[in-house]
């Protein structure tokens, strides 16, 4: 295993899921069952490869399942959470979750989205790049449910929004991020924003994040079909 300095991820755990409701309707998305285990553990088993020994969950909707389920521990991850009491988006999330924290960089993960890739590779890349914030992409047939995002090199120089169609590059829903980012754009802990719209759109051009890309394996479970698809997915069994 790869020895890395980021040893801290984080988990966005704590939303509704409201379009998955009618298929899963008591549970919060993250734990909905995919090849009859939670989907979160999928997530949790990548970031233990990664060599990453301390992961914060951010919970809010129905957070007891989760923490009922995972308790303090998995495998040899030690856990902690980070609960929200009302909604926060994306960015107040993570913010919430990084309070008190040290400035190390963490993983950040979004909970209803796989992307089967070498996470220690991607740690060690970031180690190697002057950048506040990176994102994982992935090129998919058809952005329109995504919005896409233009890179000049390994810079992203724009975000577009969804409803455009046909081929580009999609965020995979993984970041590497430095805790400051958050004071440095006066957002604080208990605020509710989106990371992807107040943050890395609003400021694209003075923060100029990375991209690492990626062909592996990307699923995003928000959406009925999505989750129907990732039951037959046969990728799956092999991340049993």
């Amino acid at each position: 295993m790869v020895q890395i300095g980021i040893r801290k991820a984080i988990v966005l755990a704590g939303g509704r899921g409201e379009r998955l409701q009618s298929v899963v309707p008591d549970l919060p998305k993250p734990m909905a069952p995919v090849g009859g285990r939670p989907f979160l553990e999928y997530i949790l088993d990548k970031i233990v490869d990664a060599g990453v020994t301390d992961v914060i969950i951010s919970v809010g909707y129905k957070a007891e399942v989760i923490q009922e389920h995972f308790g303090r521990a998995y495998r040899s991850l030690q856990i902690r959470y980070s609960r929200e009491s009302y909604p926060l988006g994306t960015g107040g999330a993570m913010a919430l979750a990084l309070k008190g924290e040290d400035s190390s960089p963490a993983l950040v993960f979004n909970g209803d989205t796989l992307v089967d890739i070498d996470y220690s590779a991607l740690m060690v890349w970031y180690e190697q790049t002057i950048a506040q914030v990176a994102i994982v992409l992935r090129q998919v047939p058809d952005v329109s449910r995504f919005g896409s995002v233009i890179l000049l090199g390994e810079r992203v120089v724009e975000f577009q929004e969804k409803g455009q169609q046909g081929p580009g590059l999609v965020n995979a829903g993984v970041y590497v991020v430095r805790p400051e980012i958050f004071s440095q754009y006066e957002f604080g802990s208990g605020e509710h924003f989106s990371f992807e719209t107040d943050i890395l759109q609003a400021y694209c051009r003075e923060l100029q994040p990375r991209a690492f890309l990626t062909k592996g394996y990307f699923i995003d479970i928000g959406t009925p079909g999505d989750y129907e698809r990732a039951q037959k997915e046969a990728v799956f069994s092999r991340f049993n």
